[in-house]
């Protein structure tokens, strides 16, 4: 069983929203996040969601687009 860690259950802090997204502006992948904060990539994206933050990658082209 995998283990849980440690802020897991534990309410946002306002620090933890700014290091969120100062993380996401960064460009870091979403279990990046999870690690460095040690929270669930789950969690991470729930909370990216609520406070308005988009993970997904900046620097990379959509799919289909190399020619």
């Amino acid at each position: 069983m995998a283990k849980t860690p440690a802020n897991s259950g534990k309410a946002w802090t306002p620090a933890a929203n700014a290091q969120l997204k100062t993380l996401a502006r960064g460009n870091t992948p979403t279990r990046i996040i999870a690690l460095d904060m040690k929270r669930t990539p789950d969690s991470v994206q729930s909370q990216a969601s609520k406070i308005g933050v988009s993970l997904k990658p900046t620097n990379q082209s959509p799919y289909g687009t190399k020619k």
